[in-house]
């Protein structure tokens, strides 16, 4: 007989993975937070009985805030229609008369301060003292806001 050649096992080569390739850029896709769940309702407690205010409160006065309108005697003179801040002017349109010397007080939303009044212009000339219905320039020491009020305090 013919001689039968034996095979051997073959060897089998490990395969190699492939390459691998740059996948493309993947959008990153936000998740919304998972609702945060709501915990049961406690059964409500019967409410304390309120404890007595202590004496020494009782007899405190309380604390009372200066009025916000015009004082007794006060006379409005007219309002504030333009501040100049770089020039620390407040532009007033009068309703009554007003002189040099003359102590103001400014009142609006935010402001309410008092000064003397020191200079009065008019088309940027001095004048001593202005009637009804002129729109003066006078110097003032803090920002006065459009649609103030400006009164006479007396004394």
């Amino acid at each position: 007989m013919a001689a039968v050649k034996k095979k051997g096992k073959a060897k089998v080569k490990a395969k190699k993975a492939p390459a691998k390739k740059k996948s493309p850029v993947k959008k990153k896709v936000l998740k919304k937070a998972p609702a945060a769940k709501k915990k049961a309702a406690a059964p409500k407690k019967a409410a304390a009985p309120k404890k007595a205010a202590p004496r020494a409160a009782a007899r405190a006065k309380p604390v009372v805030a200066p009025p916000r309108g015009p004082l007794p005697g006060e006379v409005r003179v007219g309002i504030v229609t333009h501040y100049y801040g770089h020039l620390s002017v407040a532009a007033v349109r009068l309703d009554v008369a007003l002189k040099v010397g003359d102590t103001i007080r400014v009142l609006g939303h935010t402001s309410d301060f008092r000064q003397k009044v020191d200079s009065i212009q008019i088309e940027h000339e001095q004048v001593p003292e202005a009637i009804g219905g002129d729109e003066i320039g006078i110097k003032v020491a803090q920002h006065a806001r459009e649609h103030d009020v400006v009164y006479r305090i007396p004394g």
